[in-house]
């Protein structure tokens, strides 16, 4: 499949100014898909979203999968300013299970914000940098992360606890 002509040249672009922290680049659905390291999410967000060619000034969403052997962040970045169909991109990072970190991009987009959280709270993911992560979901006393596939779910122990917090 083909991307839209704006984004034509944008592989090379990338691949010149970041290198090897473009780990992969493919097309799916007309859409580059670019698997980026998590050191230079920030740099590449902060170049397709000041570019001229690019503006992508519009976070659409990002949400979290979990593979069992890694988990991955997706963006879903595109452009309101260039008004072309298709003008968007999606980057994925990928982590370790043990302990996903990766940059917030919330200073960026601020939709970003809620979506961290969300994937914070569902998969265990640190968004470090981010102003305010914490549970937007589930309570605070909540134990694990629901949408990793190895999560297990004691029902009679958290609502033990639920009910507990709830009474202070």
């Amino acid at each position: 499949m083909e991307v839209v002509a704006s984004l034509e040249n944008l592989e090379s672009v990338l691949r010149e100014k970041f290198g090897d922290a473009i780990r992969e680049y493919t097309v799916v659905h007309e859409l580059p898909t670019l698997v980026v390291e998590p050191a230079v999410l920030r740099d590449i967000c902060l170049f397709l979203r000041d570019h001229p060619d690019y503006q992508m000034d519009y976070l659409c969403f990002i949400a979290g999968v979990d593979y069992l052997t890694h988990l991955e962040v997706v963006y879903h970045l595109g452009s309101l300013t260039k008004q072309v169909g298709h003008h968007r991109v999606v980057l994925k990072v990928r982590l370790e299970r043990e302990e996903p970190r990766v940059p917030t991009v919330s200073d960026l987009w601020p939709t970003a914000n809620w979506h961290e959280r969300e994937c914070y709270d569902l998969l265990g993911v640190v968004f470090e940098g981010h102003p305010d992560l914490r549970r937007i979901l589930l309570p605070e006393v909540w134990e694990g992360y629901p949408l990793r596939k190895d999560y297990e779910y004691d029902a009679h122990t958290m609502v033990e606890k639920i009910l507990q917090h709830a009474a202070y």
